[in-house]
């Protein structure tokens, strides 16, 4: 089964992982947050949890960042899913991690969709997600912004488990010799793979 299956099973269960996550090089620390995390729920216990889940299109999308390298250095690419599909509605590559990535995914993830005045976009505390480009472009499609918070457990868990079937299907497959090469492996992939073959399930944390 896939990493996410697992994950998701695991989660519902309560079972925890003996590998834990890379920790940030240099003790580098979230930014502050510029939105409310609208993505915790509070069980009847009082304990909080994400739900990634919408009972509808254009109600909640994700977004998040990943690197990758090539013999040219790295490739960054920002993805936005719909929560209520698991589609990739939007995504950007380039050579450096700047707030114009997030916004050409954003602004990509608009034009697929007809109305999307109120859905909520939720990310991590990265500063790309925090720059006042991309708080402009939330602003103009009356999108609603959306962040995790510090040593929150599982606070983009769903966006995090997509870009682990990439790593697992392309990435850890082959070296890659250009970044052109490894976009056009890794746009293939969610369009003809992601989209078409796999099986989307609602996520809860």
């Amino acid at each position: 089964m896939s990493d996410r299956t697992a994950w998701r099973i695991a989660s519902s269960n309560a079972w925890w992982s003996v590998f834990g996550k890379k920790r940030g090089k240099k003790g580098k620390k979230p930014g502050p947050t510029i939105h409310d995390d609208l993505c915790v729920i509070i069980d009847e216990p009082g304990r909080e949890r994400h739900q990634f889940t919408a009972s509808r299109p254009n109600e909640l999308w994700l977004t998040d960042i990943t690197e990758h390298k090539t013999a040219e250095g790295k490739l960054y690419l920002c993805a936005v899913n719909d929560a209520f599909s698991g589609g990739s509605l939007g995504y950007s590559t380039d050579s450096r991690m700047k707030a114009s990535l997030a916004v050409r995914a954003v602004r990509n993830a608009v034009r697929m969709r007809e109305n999307v005045n109120g859905c909520i976009v939720h990310s991590d505390r990265e500063s790309q997600f925090r720059s006042r480009k991309l708080r402009r472009v939330l602003a103009v499609h009356n999108l609603v912004g959306s962040m995790g918070r510090v040593a929150s457990c599982g606070d983009n868990a769903a966006m995090e488990s997509s870009f682990s079937l990439r790593q697992k299907y392309i990435l850890n497959r082959r070296s890659w010799t250009t970044r052109e090469q490894l976009r056009i492996a890794i746009m293939t992939w969610i369009e003809q793979t992601y989209h078409r073959r796999r099986r989307q399930v609602p996520w809860a944390v």
